[in-house]
């Protein structure tokens, strides 16, 4: 906005065709910044899910490996 005023104000322009411009300045980047941002929301939200779900198969998986390992045994810690 402040870009178009500084324009505006160079050029000689009337404040309410400025003011008119900058507003609609501001609309345009609301939705490049609304797109932008769902995104990019997109993008972590399912990088974190990716993460969260790889790390949680590698426990089920290490859980399994010492439940095989471990059957029949009394569970008591050796000295």
């Amino acid at each position: 906005m402040g870009l178009v005023v500084l324009r505006g104000a160079m050029n000689g322009e009337l404040a309410a065709d400025v003011a008119q411009e900058a507003i609609a300045t501001l609309i345009v980047f609301l939705g490049i910044g609304a797109i932008t941002g769902a995104i990019a929301d997109y993008l972590v939200r399912d990088a974190v899910e990716s993460l969260y779900r790889k790390r949680v198969q590698w426990y089920r998986d290490e859980v399994a490996k010492l439940d095989a390992g471990t059957e029949g045994s009394t569970n008591e810690p050796e000295i």
